[in-house]
């Protein structure tokens, strides 16, 4: 009998521009198989079209897939859980670090305005059909702790408090994050262990 085929790693990433130090793109660099979903920019936030573009990667890969998050691209990830029929195929799912859409952003990241008419809102907050985690911070300036812990339990998303991380990106630090690759790892193996 052969053994289930391990998932492919497939990094979604938030509401950005290619950055190659960011620890996602660091990670897909890393481990072997994993692809990407492309980033989009700021320019075109149009949520269709990015929902759309993770339904053709997931269809792209035979197996199972592992979902790897950071930012919007969690938010992204619960817009495609709410409309695919191809979520038996995710393994599991790491969200790091989803923003609060529902309340303003700081200066140099969409507006509330922007987002709605680009079809982000409502925000997705029913139970996801695959097994997740979701990685909060102390110190996020894009998602205060309790309300993405609010939006993880209406995922059913398990939780993980990452401590002061800020929004986990290259502006707070997280180029190279080994702690991503550990994770990947403990939920490849058991995707509802930490």
């Amino acid at each position: 009998m052969n053994a289930p085929a391990s998932p492919t790693v497939l990094i979604v990433p938030g509401l950005r521009d290619p950055v190659p130090q960011h620890w996602q793109t660091l990670l897909a660099q890393e481990l072997p198989q994993a692809r990407s979903v492309p980033a989009m920019g700021r320019t075109d936030l149009d949520c269709g079209a990015r929902v759309r573009a993770l339904e053709a990667a997931v269809a792209a890969i035979d197996g199972p897939v592992l979902l790897v998050a950071h930012s919007g691209g969690c938010i992204m990830v619960a817009h495609w859980a709410a409309q695919t029929r191809r979520g038996p195929q995710v393994h599991a799912a790491l969200l790091a670090t989803p923003p609060d859409f529902d309340r303003p952003m700081p200066e140099g990241y969409p507006s509330m305005v922007d987002l709605e008419a680009a079809g982000w809102f409502p925000v997705p907050q029913g139970p996801l059909p695959f097994p997740s985690l979701v990685l909060t911070s102390d110190d996020d300036p894009l998602g205060e702790r309790a309300r993405v812990e609010a939006l993880a339990r209406g995922w059913g998303s398990r939780l993980l408090n990452l401590g002061p991380v800020g929004h986990l990106n290259p502006a707070s630090g997280f180029g190279p994050w080994p702690r991503a690759r550990q994770l990947v790892a403990a939920l490849t193996s058991n995707p509802t262990s930490r």
